[in-house]
């Protein structure tokens, strides 16, 4: 037993030395304030930091789903519209889960490289790499506009602070009461107001 536990100790110090995190992957709450007519993430640069991406690769990914222009100005990163912090929160989750969790282990040391023009994620905790693909939206994003009175079907992405579920279509971030996130679901267009849409459940 004895001979046993210093073969033990003596293999477990000559284990390779693996930089990793540590297992509590903790984003931080997004720090959002709207100011006019655009809304700005104050830790736009702590988020990429602890992220471990390139701020603009986040950027388009952000502007891109949210259908919107922004640019980063010092820390902060600003978007033209008003848009809710839980929606800003559910695509940077959505962006950590495409783009940073290994999905063999579910660690965050990866990764980004490209392999004959395709976007590769790789795992420098287990090994795993697994192509990136491009999400494509429920709706077609082509229809930039919405009307008053028309039915579509959209994805909630998140949920507001009163309940409302929350989805988009284009430049549009649409509130639906009593859903839930990740629902998947016809809508009525009740009102719009800008890049605002309040509907139902059909």
């Amino acid at each position: 037993m004895e001979d046993y536990e210093k073969l033990l100790n003596r293999a477990l110090e000559n284990l390779p030395d693996v930089e990793t995190t540590d297992e509590r992957f903790v984003i931080p709450e997004p720090r959002i304030f709207i100011e006019g007519k655009t809304t700005v993430l104050d830790n736009f640069t702590n988020i990429i930091s602890v992220l471990n991406r390139e701020a603009d690769h986040l950027m388009k990914y952000l502007t891109r789903e949210l259908g919107t222009a922004g640019k980063v100005e010092g820390s902060r990163a600003i978007f033209q519209g008003r848009f809710p912090k839980e929606l800003i929160k559910a695509n940077i989750e959505s962006y950590v889960e495409e783009y940073v969790i290994c999905s063999e282990c579910s660690r965050p040391d990866t990764q980004l490289d490209k392999v004959e023009r395709v976007m590769v994620l790789k795992c420098l905790a287990c090994g795993a790499h697994r192509p990136v693909k491009k999400r494509k939206a429920i709706t077609d994003v082509a229809k930039d506009a919405i009307e008053e009175g028309k039915e579509y079907e959209v994805k909630i992405e998140a949920v507001g602070s009163k309940g409302d579920g929350i989805a988009k279509m284009g430049k549009f971030t649409i509130f639906v009461p009593g859903t839930s996130q990740g629902q998947v679901l016809k809508i009525k267009i009740k009102r719009i107001s800008g890049n605002l849409a309040f509907a139902e459940k059909v």
